[in-house]
């Protein structure tokens, strides 16, 4: 991959919380219509687009520390499910062909997760949803992006995150924290940052998945990491 020279297909990580906007739970239809408004001009210049989607605006497992892990993350998934219907409705309300596929079957509302089929999507121009994570207990939705990144041979991972690059620290506690243009992921594990879990940045540097970690406070630049442009932290 050419720098400053656009991807032929791309993976975009999106948080539950960033579906939320202020509110910090529930949808903020505002805010998905702006991430979606930029998601369409992605589409439109010809790159292929997969998005997968964390449920944190509904559920979190910490919340149910009381209750049986597997349990937990099950409800973690079909959030998840949600966020993924509604950024389906979105897209297609603005035009955009849209496919969710669950990695658990809900055949009324969604199609099962099948790679082929994915791809399919993808070449023939439509946006692919993946939602319910794994579909097994224990694994986040960063691992999820991981794994469907692998799967349907994405060039990069655009993980859109609060902060607008990867850090030595959180730079809203410490000042003099220090930002990274550039990093490995065995630095990611070996200083303990907080990008991915552990399990996805090992499956990241396992496969040789680039991943573009940038600000998503502006949606705008979700096309400008699609483009190829030097923002945010570049792990590889």
């Amino acid at each position: 991959m050419e720098e400053n020279k656009p991807y032929k297909r791309v993976l975009l990580k999106l948080s539950g919380e960033v579906l939320a906007g202020p509110k910090k739970i529930g949808i903020d239809a505002n805010v998905v219509a702006a991430l979606c408004d930029q998601i369409k001009k992605v589409s439109e210049l010809g790159i292929q687009v997969a998005i997968v989607v964390g449920g944190g605006n509904f559920w979190r497992g910490r919340y149910g520390h009381e209750m049986e892990r597997t349990t937990a993350d099950y409800m973690g998934m079909l959030a998840t499910a949600m966020n993924g219907l509604a950024l389906q409705d979105a897209l297609e309300a603005r035009g955009v062909y849209t496919r969710v596929q669950t990695a658990i079957e809900m055949r009324e509302i969604a199609e099962p997760y099948i790679k082929r089929k994915a791809i399919k999507h993808l070449e023939r121009g439509r946006i692919v949803i993946f939602a319910c994570g794994t579909g097994n207990p224990y694994f986040t939705t960063d691992t999820a992006a991981a794994l469907r990144a692998a799967e349907i041979d994405a060039d990069v991972i655009l993980l859109g995150k609060s902060i607008d690059a990867v850090y030595s620290a959180d730079p809203e506690i410490d000042k003099n924290a220090v930002k990274y243009d550039k990093i490995t992921y065995l630095d990611i594990l070996n200083k303990d940052l907080k990008v991915m879990d552990s399990t996805a940045t090992s499956l990241c540097r396992d496969n040789h998945i680039p991943l573009r970690v940038f600000g998503i406070d502006d949606p705008e630049n979700i096309v400008k990491a699609a483009k190829g442009e030097n923002i945010g932290t570049i792990v590889e």
